[in-house]
């Protein structure tokens, strides 16, 4: 842990006086929701893999006024999740709000055929076991005080529109958790919600992102808008406000959604529902037929 301090915000209406601990809380899309919340008087434990930038990030929040610590190492290992918990009721003596930013690129130009399996438990690891860390970590003590909020990063490349492998499926993933564990949860008090981010952040620039937006929209996968709000995103400080909003009592008739945001557009997504093909009862009827499945699904 670095930087610990004592003490908590003073307590005031909207956010203000609330405990948060952000995960991947030191650059991007992560740093923005951490100045976000200390706007609001939000006192933060800001984790990052980084120790220089998990120390300068306490140091600007208190140098702005508003009180923060620091743990630093991956929020997809062991224990990590944990020691941030600890932190906030150690050194503001409450946990209100858990947001979980944390994640790594992709290696450039990885497919399902190419990427090797080290470097797709990599992204596992950091997308969708760091949320679950965090879910449970801080789970167990919003259930037990009956009320607090979890927001999770996904990501539109869960939809499959931006090829790769293993960021995707670790995506898909938080979307899954995010609604298994609210149908746990939000009877308990705690609510649980997704944002899909649309932002500028490392992960989402540089040559190698360039060149692969383009080769989507060579291929046909993403049409000639898509490719260049990809290639041309808002500051992270256009999503911010959406993570901060979800984290506070304004919100509290929202859980268990999917939301995506991008710049201006914030958009919900629909329960997924299976739309109707056939049907007929197995009490009195056989299996389908090759031939009945193909004249269904012509």
């Amino acid at each position: 842990m670095t930087g610990a301090t004592e003490g908590r915000a003073p307590t005031s209406a909207g956010l203000s006086g609330r405990v948060a601990v952000v995960a991947g809380g030191t650059r991007g899309i992560g740093l923005a929701v951490v100045y976000a919340l200390a706007g609001q008087g939000v006192s933060i434990v800001v984790n990052g893999r980084d120790k220089a930038a998990v120390d300068d990030t306490v140091a600007e929040v208190r140098g702005g006024g508003g009180y923060a610590v620091g743990v630093c190492g991956s929020a997809g290992s062991d224990g990590v999740a944990e020691e941030m918990v600890e932190a906030a009721l150690e050194h503001f003596g409450a946990l209100d709000i858990a947001i979980n930013c944390a994640g790594i690129a992709e290696p450039a130009g990885a497919t399902v055929l190419t990427i090797s399996s080290a470097d797709f438990r990599a992204q596992l690891d950091a997308h969708l076991l760091s949320a679950f860390h965090l879910t449970q970590a801080a789970g167990r003590v919003l259930v037990e005080q009956g009320s607090g909020s979890i927001v999770l990063t996904g990501s539109a490349a869960s939809l499959g529109m931006f090829g790769g492998s293993g960021y995707p499926a670790a995506k898909g993933g938080v979307n899954a958790l995010a609604l298994a564990a609210n149908a746990d949860l939000s009877p308990r008090g705690v609510r649980i919600n997704v944002v899909m981010p649309g932002a500028k952040s490392r992960l989402s620039s540089g040559d190698d992102y360039k060149r692969h937006i383009e080769s989507l929209h060579t291929r046909g996968i993403l049409d000639e808008m898509t490719r260049d709000l990809a290639l041309d995103p808002a500051p992270p400080e256009y999503v911010a406000p959406l993570y901060t909003f979800l984290a506070g009592d304004a919100a509290d008739h929202i859980s268990g959604q999917i939301f995506s945001a991008s710049g201006g557009f914030i958009g919900r997504f629909e329960p997924q529902q299976a739309s109707f093909v056939a049907y007929r009862d197995h009490q009195d009827s056989a299996p389908y037929s090759l031939v009945e499945l193909a004249e269904i699904l012509r």
